[in-house]
């Protein structure tokens, strides 16, 4: 049974009425960030029922050390973790002496919380009665500033509702903070000063072994009424923490306010030996803008990014509200201001999986980033991996490889591979295909071939060699052969011939091929100083391309199908349909080894190939691959539904492609996976905002041209959205029956309806 307590809402997400067994899930469903940084949904006061307490900086991360049962080479030697970081939001409340904390309180009503995603903020509301007899009315909003993005700002109101109290607010900084997921219980910080000057509090700290320095500040106002009142700070401190004390007489009915800035500055952007300066000068900067002010600037800021992100679905709320936190969620993890960062798989919900960057950037994400901001997004997100080129090398020499092979990491924060399952590690290689793709991607899309010879082919070459290494000839089949692999199924390890990888490598091998011959026709100079950096010759291009045209895949005549790999129609092929539904999830019910004997698909794996490589296979090969595999697949990965919604749009079954929709927009607000207190599943997002852009609408590239294939779930009126194709914004709006185009700037632009040519004019709308 799906969790089914938020309410539908079109630009917020709401929950009514206080449940303690649901604060862990709405931590992770109301967490905010700005690219920056981010934080859970905690509560600013005392909470002393089950909590997940988590704040995080953009790019901190700390090099646990690998914990396996069974060490084998080429491990690699830490798994990079998310860091939980110094607690800045805490307020510690006291009326009449007694801790306001809703799991103790005598009654708790009228709660409600409410994540607005059109302004950006998150704000909570109650009242509560203490063990005292004080009753109080509580409102809270806080936010995660896009313009000072190194503050985020917090308004806290106590109303008394039945007497006179005293009330004292302790805002206060927490470095005492411990990660949930560790290996090894080590200690991540190690607090270095704790400052106190006035209003104005700073932790100095810094992380183990990576050496992240950062100061975590704060500064507060008070106010009766709205009306602000200057009361004495009362300050206390520990090793790794500081209090400031403000009390208060308050009276019946009056409302005594405090509103907290605070935040965190770090040496990736400042001198480490200036953070106290910059944490001021950020103070200075927020104090003087004031709460209200800087909540303006926030909803600008907001309206701006939703102004060309922003999908409208009419006629369906919880499939509107959706796509909206999902498109919500990805903006707040990632902006794209900063090329050494990347889009980790939880964002700033929670520290699962560690790392920052897993294929899904390449594969899921950089097609919502291209189209949904100006191009150059995409091109950083590409950058960052020719950027860890030479570390890509070393994973690949870690493991024997040679001559300048480039493995990517599945899991990486620096470059490195720091994922510690050696099903993933040795075997999961197919990431190496989607780095590739996404730089033919990118060229397809904006159509921007100068990242090609002045940084993407080096990688492709790096990747090419790769594949060209990994493989091996059968004399029994007389082809190359790709033995010990893992493909998107990790329901399936240690596997001969994975269909996916074995295609995808073979298309790197021609991609680089076709790449290397054109910058030598139309770049000469990078040809020249490529050759030069790459040391490749001609006989190593004619060893590719003898793997890329004689590469194996497993076929099955009867089913007319590619097989996911040898021997999967040894497997006893029971569909899910026919799975008694108390064995689900599997990965929850059943042992490993059962798992991996049996046919079950946790994601697309021969069908990502078919959704990835579309244009090279008919519509009814699609269909027969879909009808083949589809029944087998358990979608118990958050990337598998928005890849099936699109296949199944493309097959024109709009019902299915409705459903798949539905869980993957969804997939947290209902928490499919009953999972979703751990955090959220970010990179998977992007694959609903696919599931609406290439599945519902059909966007495509066609001959260097945008191209639309409209369809409309029965259950929505319209669905509308835009996309900024070669740096022109165009808006589609499908309804039952039509579809509508226009185009902002002044530039005609042809794009592709149903396979016929239709001009779309500025500020003229064209019907299709």
């Amino acid at each position: 049974m799906n969790q089914d307590y938020i309410q539908p809402n079109a630009w917020s997400i709401l929950e009514e009425g206080f449940n303690a067994e649901r604060v862990k899930s709405s931590e992770s469903l109301f967490s905010i960030g700005n690219g920056a940084m981010g934080q859970r949904a905690n509560f600013e006061e005392k909470y002393t029922g089950p909590t997940f307490q988590g704040s995080y900086i953009a790019g901190v991360y700390y090099p646990d050390k690998t914990r396996v049962g069974w060490w084998k080479n080429g491990y690699p030697e830490y798994f990079a973790k998310v860091l939980n970081a110094p607690n800045w939001i805490g307020i510690n409340v006291k009326i009449n002496n007694e801790d306001l904390d809703l799991h103790t309180c005598k009654s708790v009503s009228k709660f409600k919380r409410e994540l607005n995603m059109k302004e950006g903020w998150l704000a909570r509301s109650f009242e509560a009665e203490l063990q005292n007899g004080i009753k109080i009315k509580v409102d809270a909003k806080r936010f995660l500033s896009l313009e000072l993005d190194e503050v985020g700002v917090i308004s806290y109101n106590i109303t008394l509702l039945n007497s006179d109290a005293t009330i004292t607010y302790t805002p206060y900084l927490d470095a005492s903070i411990t990660n949930e997921d560790t290996n090894w219980d080590d200690q991540f910080w190690d607090v270095l000063k704790v400052t106190q000057n006035n209003q104005q509090s700073f932790i100095e700290a810094k992380t183990m072994k990576t050496n992240f320095h950062t100061c975590t500040f704060m500064q507060s106002r008070l106010f009766i009424n709205q009306e602000e009142v200057l009361i004495d700070c009362d300050n206390s401190q520990t090793e790794k923490e500081a209090f400031c004390n403000y009390t208060q007489e308050v009276k019946e009915n009056q409302t005594f306010t405090i509103h907290k800035f605070g935040g965190y500055v770090v040496d990736r952007n400042h001198d480490k030996d200036a953070l106290v300066s910059a944490a001021k000068k950020a103070l200075d900067k927020a104090v003087s803008f004031g709460f209200e002010a800087l909540l303006e600037t926030q909803k600008n800021s907001w309206a701006k990014i939703w102004h060309t992100s922003d999908i409208t679905i009419e006629g369906d709320v919880k499939a509107q509200q959706g796509i909206r936190f999902n498109i919500f969620q990805l903006n707040q993890t990632y902006l794209g201001t900063d090329a050494s960062l990347n889009i980790g798989p939880k964002g700033f919900t929670g520290e699962k999986y560690g790392g920052s960057t897993y294929w899904d950037t390449e594969a899921y994400c950089i097609p919502f980033y291209m189209a949904t901001k100006d191009q150059s997004v995409a091109r950083t997100l590409l950058e960052y991996r020719y950027n860890h080129l030479e570390k890509a090398i070393e994973n690949a020499e870690k493991l024997g490889f040679t001559n300048g092979a480039a493995l990517y990491p599945m899991v990486t924060m620096n470059g490195e591979e720091c994922h510690n399952e050696w099903e993933i590690t040795f075997e999961e290689i197919h990431r190496n295909g989607a780095i590739a793709f996404a730089i033919y991607n990118y060229f397809r899309y904006t159509n921007d071939y100068s990242y090609i010879p002045e940084k993407g082919l080096e990688v492709l070459i790096g990747i090419a060699r790769f594949w060209h290494q990994r493989v091996n000839f059968s004399m029994d089949k007389k082809k190359f052969v790709m033995l010990g692999v893992t493909g998107p199924n990790e329901y399936e390890n240690n596997i001969n011939n994975n269909w996916y990888t074995n295609y995808i490598a073979k298309w790197c091998i021609e991609y680089a091929l076709e790449n290397i011959e054109t910058v030598k026709i139309d770049h000469i100079s990078d040809y020249i100083r490529i050759k030069e950096k790459t040391n490749f010759t001609d006989e190593e291009l004619t060893s590719w391309r003898n793997v890329a045209e004689n590469m194996y895949f497993p076929y099955s005549e009867k089913h007319q199908v590619y097989l996911q790999q040898d021997g999967f129609l040894d497997k006893e092929l029971i569909t899910v349909e026919d799975l008694d539904k108390s064995q689900r999830p599997i990965n929850q019910k059943w042992s490993w080894d059962r798992i991996l004997r049996s046919p079950y698909i946790k994601q697309a794996d021969t069908l990502q190939g078919f959704y990835m490589f579309e244009d090279h296979f008919s519509k009814e090969e699609l269909e027969r691959h879909f009808d083949f595999y589809e029944p087998f697949t358990v979608h118990e990965s958050s990337l598998s539904p928005c890849v099936h919604s699109i296949q199944a749009a493309k097959l024109d079954r709009m019902d299915q492609a409705y459903t798949f929709y539905l869980r993957t927009s969804r997939l947290d607000l209902d928490d499919y996976n009953h999972e979703v207190e751990e955090g959220l599943h970010i990179t998977s997002m992007a694959g609903t905002w696919m599931s609406i852009v290439e599945g519902f609408a059909g966007m495509r590239i066609v001959d260097n041209t945008l191209s639309f294939a409209p369809k409309i779930p029965k259950q929505w009126q319209s669905f509308s959205f835009k996309v900024n194709f070669r740096n022109q914004v165009i808006e589609v709006n499908v309804k039952q029956g039509e579809t509508y185009f226009e185009v902002e700037g002044n530039s005609d632009v042809n794009i592709l309806v149903n396979g016929e040519i239709t001009k779309v004019s500025p500020n003229n709308l064209q019907t299709a």
